[in-house]
């Protein structure tokens, strides 16, 4: 227990460090996430990354307990998929090749032997799945690592229930680096997690249950691997849902995950990402529960109706189409106003107001439209050869004051 205790404490330090570090070099390199309106440097992976591997390379240099020989395969696959998602961060890379990758990785892994051919396909396609929902939950500052933290707990437990102690201490130091982690990730966010960060977290997890579960029922299996990732097929049910009937492209980006509808309805981040999370825990308890028998199969049932209800709740908030609610819109490169209300005023009358305006004409006053009745131009007073002088409204002289 010491060195399981000593493990974590170092690997929350090293990853909160790293975090920190890493933010000038991922700055420098244009490792940004241009899909916020900050620009925040995607170096959380990397820093996940390195604390999970150093740790469980100094956890065996040390003379600890062994943690068995999977674990060097879980790492090196981890890593490569770790690797295709740092290139996803630097350029744009297509769907099919993160996939093909993840599954790539994903088959040196899977026990074949126990699982038999067709039950280790099934494996690889769960795992491609859970990486990929991870990658999709990376879209609200600390979601993706929050939910991670919670999951990787709920996984150890059942990996130590099954005795294998080597796939809980791994999933005890990932736990422990993404916590490091969030303590730059939380709202407002200094650092992103990235594609890097959230499939190999996404991967390990998935890997590690799906080891835990060989030998049981495929149903019973499906249920409590369901249980234990329920957010993240949540999400990616609600976005595949989203756009399917939207008519949108099921891989074009937008804010319809689950977050932005929550934001939609009025949470603040900390609050959305809380709930997202005491969601997470839900699940991961009833999947926990049932896995070592203190839950019957009904409660993984109700798991699965209330994240369908929630799915098809959410569903019904807008999130396509919507402007910010502001009114000023940009028009080249001046700033247009909208109008009032009022009869003639609008956007159109904005732009001829910035046309005339920049001419040196008078602008219609609100409410006027071009076109309208006006009443005459009086002149206004000034200084008359042979007269006094007159002053502007500000109080200044005009010239031929006092003959000064």
């Amino acid at each position: 227990m010491l060195y399981e205790i000593l493990a974590a404490v170092a690997a929350l330090l090293l990853a909160a460090a790293l975090a920190a570090l890493l933010r000038v070099p991922a700055r420098r390199l244009g490792v940004i996430d241009r899909r916020r309106q900050r620009a925040v440097p995607l170096c959380g992976g990397v820093a996940v990354v390195l604390t999970t591997c150093l740790v469980v390379a100094a956890w065996e240099w040390t003379g600890a307990p062994p943690l068995g020989d999977g674990i060097r395969e879980l790492l090196v696959a981890g890593s490569a998929v770790a690797a295709l998602g740092l290139v996803a961060d630097v350029r744009r890379v297509k769907a099919r090749f993160l996939v093909c990758g993840t599954a790539v990785a994903a088959a040196c892994v899977v026990p074949y032997g126990e699982l038999g051919l067709g039950g280790g396909v099934l494996a690889v396609g769960w795992i491609v799945f859970v990486a990929l929902g991870f990658r999709a939950l990376d879209h609200a500052d600390a979601l993706a690592g929050t939910v991670g933290v919670v999951t990787a707990f709920g996984v150890g437990v059942v990996a130590a229930a099954e005795v294998m102690d080597g796939p809980a201490v791994l999933l005890s130091v990932l736990a422990a680096a993404l916590t490091g982690f969030l303590m730059h990730n939380w709202p407002p966010a200094r650092v992103g997690l990235g594609s890097c960060g959230s499939l190999f977290a996404g991967f390990l997890l998935a890997s590690v249950a799906a080891l835990a579960r060989t030998g049981y029922a495929l149903a019973s299996s499906a249920e409590v691997l369901f249980a234990l990732t329920a957010v993240a097929a949540a999400d990616v049910l609600l976005v595949l849902l989203s756009r399917r009937l939207a008519g949108r492209p099921l891989l074009r980006g937008g804010p319809d995950h689950l977050a932005h509808r929550l934001r939609r309805l009025g949470l603040t981040p900390s609050g959305a990402t809380v709930l997202v999370a005491a969601a997470a825990f839900s699940a991961v308890v009833v999947g926990v529960l049932v896995h070592i028998g203190w839950g019957t199969r009904t409660a993984t049932l109700w798991v699965a109706g209330v994240t369908l209800a929630v799915v098809l709740g959410l569903l019904r908030v807008p999130v396509y189409g919507l402007r910010r609610p502001t009114g000023v819109h940009r028009v080249g490169r001046q700033a247009v106003v909208r109008g009032t209300g009022a009869p003639g005023t609008g956007v159109r009358t904005g732009v001829h107001d910035i046309r005339r305006t920049a001419a040196g004409l008078a602008t219609r006053p609100a409410g006027e439209s071009y076109g309208s009745a006006r009443p005459p131009r009086q002149s206004a007073p000034g200084w008359v050869p042979g007269g006094t002088a007159t002053r502007s409204s500000a109080g200044s002289a005009r010239p031929g004051d006092g003959g000064q």
